[in-house]
């Protein structure tokens, strides 16, 4: 009976499996342990080898005397955790290796003089490759996100993504800056004039914490604080003169102040 070719997933669509990575360790602190194991052993040439940090040289150096190490648990200890660094070290590869690439593409190379530095034949190879390993640096950077294939469409795909919530963050900064450009100075006001304000109850509130949010107020978020505040002193103010009857403001100030805000959160 024939088998039914098993068909190919589209090289954009993302992992159904996440895959199982080393992650973050402390690469000097199993090498520190690792250097006990063969100072205890009395490895003689202990002495040579390099410190904690380095880890290629480290693990070339325990790899080469491994032998020091006379009982098989040592040993066995030593090797599964050499293995374990090791696969750490190739995690970490695609993603450094892919920052070279960036640099060396924004300092003009081109695809041809990558090619005898990827190990590849063509320039248009070195291209595929090069996408590959960026895969590694948009899957570290997703945040929990599922990986997305090492093929060079899905890297694409996940840059023009990228790009996308980059345009999409500026857009905000840019939209941010502006709005705090007319709302600080508005606010600011109020605080200024609030002696001509029905400065009592609800609005004392909220002047307060517009006084306390004002000195500091850069971010998005904190921008978004700053206009609920200033929204509420102007909703406390219309209701405390629609309770009244009468105008919320006492003074000449004050009510330019009240004016200029409650245009501004409109």
């Amino acid at each position: 009976m024939a088998r039914h070719a098993r068909k190919q997933a589209a090289p954009t669509k993302p992992l159904l499996k996440r895959p199982v990575r080393i992650g973050n360790l402390s690469p000097a602190a199993i090498v520190r342990e690792l250097r006990k194991l063969h100072e205890n052993a009395e490895d003689e040439n202990i002495s040579r080898m390099p410190a904690d940090d380095e880890l290629f040289q480290a693990l070339i150096y325990l790899e080469t005397h491994a032998g020091a190490l006379k009982e098989e648990r040592a040993r066995r200890t030593a090797a599964v955790q050499r293995v374990k660094l090791w696969e750490y070290l190739r995690e970490q590869a695609d993603l450094h290796q892919a920052k070279a690439i960036e640099h060396a593409r924004a300092a003009g190379a081109e695809w041809a003089d990558l090619v005898p530095a990827l190990a590849v034949n063509t320039p248009s190879a070195a291209y595929n490759k090069a996408k590959r390993m960026q895969a590694a640096a948009f899957t570290d950077a997703s945040s929990g996100d599922w990986p997305i294939r090492r093929t060079p469409e899905a890297v694409r795909e996940a840059e023009l993504a990228a790009q996308a919530r980059a345009l999409a963050e500026r857009r905000a900064e840019q939209e941010a800056a502006r709005r705090h450009a007319l709302l600080a100075p508005v606010a600011q006001r109020l605080i200024d004039h609030r002696a001509g304000l029905d400065d009592e109850g609800d609005v004392t509130f909220w002047l307060d914490q517009i006084a306390a949010v004002l000195p500091s107020c850069r971010t998005p978020t904190q921008l978004v604080s700053l206009e609920t505040y200033v929204e509420a002193v102007v909703r406390e103010l219309k209701k405390a003169e629609r309770t009244s009857g009468r105008s919320a403001v006492s003074t000449t100030d004050g009510q330019l102040a009240y004016q200029a805000a409650a245009a501004v959160v409109v």
